[in-house]
């Protein structure tokens, strides 16, 4: 008798995904909604997906879902949370949409120690919008608006968003993952499973934010791309627990 042992969560809907070939956002879209199954929470939880990407991603989270404007998924993700403290709250976001025009709703959810969850894919890029430069480009990588790479002394460096939040009072839980390889993907769903837990248990802000690929927008074959995330990412966006809510008790 054949035994079945691997089915799709009942975190995700049935629609199928329209994500590029080789894009990370499947693989975080499985997590996150096993994350919600494994917790007990899917039927409680409400996802907020601003424009990116991630707009899409009402269409895959199979809990309620609601979507801002650019930018405005920790805001609007505040609201929820403060007038249904009942339910569980996460943004899923990008990095153009988190790090650049919805800068100042990621600090400021941070520093007042919001109890809701981000879920903040770094893919070193805008990737719905055309490939342009983000806040998270890398030094020397093309783009749309960097054809030549992109040049820290016009530019500035890039963002590293756990260390920035890091040194906020208000973050409860911050760590960085990635999901090019079997056991990383591993470790990044235990992240998001202790973010989401940091909500549960009360204790305030957690954001995990995962090192992820965009083959399309990078101009690379999948497996390329993948080796970009170990070669090039990983090293300038170094793995691992930022603040960690041990730290609280």
């Amino acid at each position: 008798m054949e035994k079945k042992v691997f089915a799709r969560t009942k975190g995700l809907t049935e629609v199928p995904m329209r994500y590029c070939p080789g894009c990370g956002h499947g693989v975080i879209h499985r997590l996150v909604g096993e994350a919600m199954v494994e917790l007990g929470i899917r039927e409680r939880t409400i996802g907020v997906a601003p424009v990116g990407c991630s707009v899409f991603a009402d269409e895959y989270f199979n809990c309620d879902m609601i979507q801002p404007a650019h930018g405005r998924g920790p805001a609007v993700a505040t609201g929820m949370k403060r007038v249904r403290p009942d339910c569980i709250v996460f943004s899923y976001q990008g990095d153009g949409d988190l790090a650049s025009i919805g800068m100042a709703e990621t600090i400021h959810s941070a520093a007042r120690g919001e109890n809701i969850t981000i879920i903040f894919v770094n893919n070193a890029i805008f990737g719905m919008t055309g490939g342009q430069m983000a806040p998270t480009t890398l030094p020397g990588m093309r783009s749309t608006t960097s054809p030549f790479g992109r040049d820290t002394k016009v530019a500035g460096n890039p963002i590293r968003i756990c260390e920035l939040l890091s040194a906020l009072q208000g973050p409860v839980y911050l760590e960085r993952v990635a999901v090019n390889t079997p056991a990383n993907v591993v470790k990044a769903k235990k992240s998001v499973k202790k973010a989401f837990q940091t909500q549960i248990d009360g204790l305030g802000f957690s954001l995990v934010e995962i090192l992820s690929q965009c083959p399309t927008d990078w101009a690379m074959t999948p497996l390329q791309s993948i080796a970009r995330i170990k070669d090039e990412m990983i090293p300038y966006y170094p793995l691992g627990v930022f603040k960690s809510p041990e730290e609280k008790k």
